[in-house]
């Protein structure tokens, strides 16, 4: 799939519902993702980020770049943008903001709103080391093959619901960020 197919099909399509069943039972904080695509020779590429591995929350796991919102973030968007200039070096004027997906629940009280945007291929990185152990790309047509979406049904104070995990050589993708990988994927089909 090149980018003129992915802005059409994106455009186009509506994600009726998500892969997501669990919702958290109360108050939400508000927090936002970018789902940061590049065009390359072989196709259309992913950019993931690796957390850091001495952070209390999550270290180690594979994530998008993004946070939780701060008062001075006048939207979701100018949350993803924030976050992803401040962790990987993402200039707000070198992403082309296509849309976003369906918010996300986390078991954590987080509700994630994903932003789905183009940045330049080969894109000149920086990257946070106190936030990011390394950023890295995925072909988004390992997503796009469905077999690799693996479903774990699991029990968490009385309910039940499934958690993604989807491995890409040598990283574990799961959770909220294979949940919004799998919803991207429902979205474009």
């Amino acid at each position: 799939m090149n980018k003129l197919e992915f802005i059409q099909r994106f455009s186009l399509a509506s994600l009726t519902h998500s892969c997501q069943e669990f919702r958290y039972p109360g108050k939400l904080k508000d927090a936002s993702v970018l789902i940061a695509l590049q065009e390359t020779k072989t196709g259309l590429e992913v950019v993931l980020t690796r957390r850091a591995d001495h952070l209390y929350h999550h270290p180690g796991q594979v994530s998008f770049p993004g946070g939780k919102c701060e008062d001075e973030d006048t939207s979701v968007i100018a949350t993803a943008l924030r976050e992803s200039h401040e962790e990987v070096g993402i200039a707000r004027h070198d992403v082309e903001i296509l849309g976003q997906l369906r918010q996300y629940h986390t078991i954590t009280g987080y509700l994630i709103t994903p932003i789905v945007g183009f940045i330049p291929s080969h894109y000149p990185f920086e990257i946070d080391e106190n936030e990011v152990a390394e950023v890295f790309t995925v072909p988004l047509s390992h997503f796009l093959d469905e077999t690799k979406h693996l479903p774990v049904t699991v029990s968490r104070r009385g309910m039940t619901h499934k958690i993604y995990f989807m491995p890409y050589m040598t990283y574990n993708i799961w959770g909220a960020t294979a949940a919004i990988i799998k919803d991207l994927v429902a979205h474009l089909k």
